[in-house]
């Protein structure tokens, strides 16, 4: 199945470092981030893993969980925990899926059908696909895809800086320009008319070209 943003995040059961879960009960009503790793002791997920459990706190500020998974079994992620906590000096605390038999790879199509049905024998290399961020909202739809190489750590900053940009703009209808940070100007989209414009920022707004109207981020 091809997923795209505004897809259907697909629900899945599977074991974790916690536990077993559902995903989309997991989720509940918050927002979630899925990030993916290809195979456990690699070294550029070993400093992902490690960064994000230094986040946590920021997204849960956000009302949004993290969870990970990777294509191993959740023994394997129990070791390398330590692994992560030793060299990166963050405790991971959020769950991560163990996926021997590659199920939600597929699912999500980070894998093709015809991988097999087992971790065994695979490596890192063969799993190089399975690097994925998504972000999921409280409607359980895809908001975010991010898909990176094995050989680039990824910018889980950047993550954060989205999701309130998606964040914001699911609660006040606006877009964010390029490099926006929180408490910048947005942009008003252009779906939103003149007049609604008018009733929802009375203070005005500058008007850059009629399709591009730029106004003080919303509190």
């Amino acid at each position: 199945m091809s997923l795209r943003i505004n897809s259907e995040a697909p629900n899945f059961t599977a074991e974790t470092t916690q536990g077993t879960i559902n995903f989309h009960e997991w989720i509940g009503d918050g927002w979630a981030i899925l990030f993916s790793h290809p195979k456990d002791f690699t070294p550029v997920c070993t400093t992902e893993l490690g960064y994000m459990a230094g986040l946590e706190p920021e997204f849960a500020k956000r009302n949004t969980k993290i969870i990970g998974l990777s294509v191993d079994p959740v023994t394997s992620h129990g070791k390398w925990a330590a692994d992560i906590e030793e060299t990166q000096g963050h405790k991971v605390t959020y769950p991560m899926i163990g996926d021997p038999e590659l199920k939600v790879a597929k699912l999500y199509d980070m894998l093709p059908a015809e991988s097999g049905t087992s971790s065994e024998g695979r490596t890192a290399a063969d799993n190089a696909t399975v690097r994925t961020v998504f972000v999921v909202g409280p409607d359980k739809k895809i908001k975010l895809m991010l898909i990176y190489p094995m050989s680039s750590g990824r910018n889980f900053d950047e993550v954060l800086r989205v999701l309130d940009s998606i964040q914001l703009s699911a609660k006040h209808n606006v877009a964010t320009p390029v490099n926006w940070k929180p408490g910048q100007d947005v942009i008003i989209p252009t779906s939103v008319s003149e007049e609604q414009a008018r009733q929802k920022y009375p203070g005005g707004w500058k008007t850059l070209k009629p399709y591009l109207r730029v106004v003080a981020q919303p509190k």
